[in-house]
C-alpha cells in the first residue's frame, strides 16, 4: 500500500509542485483559522495544504482523533496512511481527474471559482471504518492558474450508509456551471462523463424535503408521519425522485445528492 500511496504523491508532485515557481503564498490569519474551525464543526477535520513542497500550513485540532497522533506530529502523510487499501486506486484516479480539470480544463483565472467533492473510507486511529466526505477548496493561484494552497474538508458521513463511488464533483462557488458526479474511471476529466443535470435544479423543494429525511435513515412509514402525508405520497415521491435521478434505490441516491452538494453532511 505504501507504493501505491507513493504514487498518489508523486502525481500531485508532477501536477502541481513541478509548475510552482516557490514565490507563492498565502498568509493565513487567525480570523480566517477561526473561520475554518466554525464551518468545520462536529465530525470531521480540516487542512490547509501548500502544493509547492506538500506540507501542511495549517490543521485543526480534531484531526488527532482521526489520525492519533498529537497535532504538532502529524504530517500530509499521515493523513494518507489511514486510507482503506481498496480505496487508494480509486482515490488516484480521482486525484488525476481533479489535476487536469483545474490545470487543463479551466482558464487560469476560474481555478478559485471551484471546489471538489468526493467520498472514500478510512479506518481512524481506533480501528473504526469511517466514510469521509472530502473537500478541496483552492485559496490561491499561481500565475499559470495552478493550484498553490488548498483548503480541505474531511466529514465523516458513515451515518448515511453510502455505497464507494467513482464519482467526484466540482461546484461552481459563484452560481457558475458546475459538474456532478464525473466518472473517474478513465482518470481524465470529461464534462461528458458527469450528470447531464443539474442535482440543485433536478428536485422540487418537497423532493428535497423527502431526499433530506431518507439521508436521516428514516423509511417511507417514518417520513410519512414526520411530514404529515400519506404513505401512498412519500411513495410517489421516492419513485419520482428515482427516475429524475437516474438511481436504483435510496442509497445511490444519497451518494449522488451528497457528492452533488445538494444535501449537508448533517454532522453529528
Amino acid at each position: 500500500m505504501q507504493s501505491d500511496l507513493q504514487k498518489i504523491s508523486d502525481h500531485w508532485a508532477r501536477a502541481y509542485s513541478c509548475k510552482l515557481n516557490g514565490t507563492e503564498s498565502f498568509k493565513l490569519s487567525e480570523e480566517f483559522k477561526r473561520l475554518i474551525a466554525l464551518t468545520t464543526p462536529g465530525n470531521s477535520y480540516s487542512y490547509i495544504v501548500n502544493l509547492l513542497d506538500m506540507s501542511l500550513e495549517y490543521l485543526s485540532d480534531s484531526a488527532s482523533i482521526f489520525i492519533g497522533k498529537a497535532l504538532e506530529n502529524i504530517q500530509l502523510q499521515d493523513l494518507m496512511q489511514n486510507i482503506l487499501p481498496s480505496e487508494v486506486e480509486k482515490i488516484k484516479l480521482k486525484s488525476q481527474v481533479i489535476s487536469q480539470f483545474y490545470t487543463q480544463f479551466l482558464n487560469k483565472q476560474e481555478g478559485l471559482d471551484y471546489k471538489n467533492i468526493f467520498s472514500y473510507r478510512m479506518q481512524d486511529a481506533a480501528g473504526c471504518i469511517r466514510t469521509m466526505l472530502y473537500q478541496a477548496i483552492p485559496l490561491s493561484l499561481s500565475e499559470t492558474g495552478t493550484p498553490a494552497y488548498v483548503l480541505c474538508i474531511q466529514t465523516d458521513v458513515s451515518h448515511l450508509k453510502i455505497t464507494g463511488s467513482n464519482a467526484v464533483s466540482f461546484l461552481h462557488i459563484n452560481g457558475g456551471p458546475s459538474y456532478f458526479n464525473v466518472d473517474s474511471a478513465t482518470a481524465s476529466f470529461d464534462p461528458a462523463n458527469c450528470d447531464s443535470q443539474n442535482f440543485n435544479e433536478l428536485f422540487t423543494e418537497r423532493e428535497k424535503q423527502i431526499i433530506n429525511k431518507f439521508t436521516q435513515g428514516l423509511n417511507a412509514r417514518q417520513i410519512a408521519e414526520e411530514m404529515h402525508l400519506s404513505i401512498h405520497t412519500v411513495k410517489t415521491h421516492r419513485r419520482n425522485i428515482l427516475q429524475k435521478s437516474g438511481c436504483n434505490n435510496t442509497t445511490e441516491l444519497v451518494a449522488k445528492c451528497l457528492s452533488s452538494g445538494i444535501i449537508s453532511p448533517g454532522l453529528q
